[in-house]
């Protein structure tokens, strides 16, 4: 059942898009369609001399910071849309509306309990750029150092918790109702999509991440990350060194300071793999708006990221997986492939292996058959996943950003350099990873981090023997089988308890002499005897041949 604000909420969109004239997302929505049958004229505006794009984003910017974002990962894929709304959507990377400068001064001068003028030397009220989130001052320390002064918008958190009601609702009823929704887990999909946006609004934790990927990139000659100044940042003000690059997306001045493209494009998929793989921690909002190119020596230029507010992060085994996974599909083994989705419990386990194989081969031969210029990783995923429907292959809600950043580094890449070669400059940092992991040197730092903790547990062997061996001679020891399956062996367990006792004992006997052996406690002879004693037992109790 819909809460009456969401529903409200519901129509309050609908009336904005149909404001702008965008009736066929209306229809296409079928929620409230019949609103645009009984709509007074008054609400629509006349925005049809307008462009489509134009529309498009104008509407977004009234709908709010959800929107906005959604907007900005949109406009990452020109390849992927018509070229006027391309072009509009960019435009919502920095270019969204600032809130006034008199509300920014008094957020500013709260954070601090003080006044402007006396925290820096100089202050510009016009803001450098504006996004959903947050809009950016350009400012001057007391000691002559150029910063940026970023402050959260004004009443955004409850902004977007209004419309995050609105995706759970929807999300729940496509979970309950759609045939698709229990395996595409919107609920979950919207849950992670709401912790990343709400992490956002911290500014303090923004800063965290930035001084974490300066250390990752520290002396980097392709990734720049600015400088934190910490004893200027509070949870809603965030200030950092300022930067002068060129933006991404200025192609025109890129050519004119004769910029390597190809370089830079493969340092962007360099960096990419890098982050997600061999520091397990990565810029997961890389849109153009948050992305400059310090050309001083244009033959081999360097990123400067910004806008640190999400990064992203993989368990151990979903990295495996996901470098396993490129790999095979790198080499076009289409049978590891399917195994692999199947190994992770990313496809029922019931699924055929040869049918899977034949899937995914069936979808990925033709791409590569393409010249490479013309072969996209998005819409192979795009085909990958409408297979993957067949199957009843699962959504990863915690692989969905690293998606994202995938598809919005090809896009910039191919923005740069549409020759971009993704799989051979993915390839060898991919397979060294696997080799590194793999290593005998890795397994040996593994072990010796992990020494501390086997050390208090081999303290607790004893201990623990001697607890199992006083139950098991007192008929308490008990071990709990989670198995249906195994009903049956319980009641026969059951009928030879005693015996199964006995031989627990024993096994505990023998591990108790085996432990006194090793550690050398004196006398010598009694771990021998305590383990011969052990082996007696079991001997004794061994079952007879039926």
């Amino acid at each position: 059942m819909l809460r009456p604000s969401t529903v409200l909420r519901l129509i309050s969109i609908q009336r904005v898009l149909l404001r702008y004239g965008l009736d066929e997302i209306v229809t296409a929505t079928h929620l409230f369609r019949p609103l645009r049958y009984f709509s007074p004229g008054w609400w629509r505006r006349d925005s049809h001399k307008e462009s489509l794009g134009a529309r498009v984003r104008m509407a977004l910017i009234e709908l709010g910071p959800i929107f906005v974002k959604f907007g900005q990962s949109l406009s990452t894929r020109p390849d992927l849309l018509p070229r006027d709304v391309a072009v509009e959507l960019a435009q919502l990377q920095d270019r969204v509306p600032p809130f006034p400068n008199d509300e920014a001064l008094a957020i500013i001068e709260g954070a601090y309990g003080k006044s402007v003028g006396e925290i820096f030397a100089s202050f510009d009220s016009d803001p450098l750029a504006a996004a959903s989130i947050a809009q950016v001052h350009t400012a001057t320390l007391k000691d002559g150092r150029e910063v940026i002064v970023k402050v959260l918008r004004p009443g955004v958190k409850k902004r977007i918790e209004r419309d995050m009601a609105v995706l759970y609702a929807m999300a729940g009823l496509a979970e309950r109702f759609w045939s698709e929704g229990k395996r595409l887990h919107p609920l979950d999909v919207i849950a992670e999509y709401e912790k990343t946006t709400l992490d956002e609004l911290d500014l303090l934790r923004e800063a965290a991440n930035a001084a974490q990927l300066r250390r990752n990139f520290e002396g980097s000659t392709q990734l720049y990350v600015p400088e934190v100044h910490w004893d200027y940042c509070r949870k809603n003000v965030l200030v950092m060194e300022r930067i002068y690059g060129v933006p991404i997306a200025d192609m025109e001045t890129l050519k004119a300071r004769g910029t390597n493209f190809k370089r830079l494009a493969d340092h962007g998929v360099e960096l990419f793999f890098t982050q997600v793989f061999q520091h397990n921690f990565f810029h997961a909002d890389m849109h153009p708006g948050n992305i400059f190119v310090d050309v001083t020596t244009p033959e081999f230029p360097r990123y400067i990221a910004v806008d640190f507010g999400i990064v992203g992060t993989l368990s151990t085994r979903d990295q495996y997986y996901l470098a396993e996974n490129f790999l095979a599909f790198f080499n076009r083994d289409y049978y590891r492939v399917a195994k692999l989705h199947l190994d992770s419990g990313w496809v029922p386990p019931e699924t055929r292996l040869d049918e899977l194989e034949s899937a995914f081969r069936t979808v990925c031969e033709p791409i590569f058959a393409k010249p490479l210029e013309e072969i996209s990783f998005g819409q192979l995923l795009v085909r990958l996943f409408q297979t993957a429907r067949r199957f009843n292959m699962e959504v990863q809600p915690q692989l969905i950003l690293l998606q994202k950043t995938l598809l919005h580094i090809e896009g910039l890449g191919r923005h740069l350099y549409p020759q971009l070669d993704l799989w051979e400059t993915g390839k060898p940092i991919l397979e060294r990873w696997m080799r590194d992991r793999l290593s005998g040197a890795n397994v040996l730092a593994k072990l010796r981090q992990q020494l501390p903790d086997l050390n208090e547990t081999l303290q607790d062997v004893p201990q623990l023997v001697q607890t199992l061996v006083q139950q098991a001679t007192e008929g308490r020891l008990s071990i709990t089988v989670n198995d249906p399956g195994v009903s049956a062996l319980r009641e026969e367990i059951s009928r030879s308890a005693r015996a199964r006792y006995t031989a627990m004992a024993a096994g505990a006997v023998l591990i108790a002499g085996a432990l006194l052996i090793g550690l050398d406690v004196q006398p010598e002879w009694l771990g021998w005897v305590v383990s011969a004693t052990g082996a007696a037992l079991l001997l004794i109790n061994r079952p007879s041949a039926s």
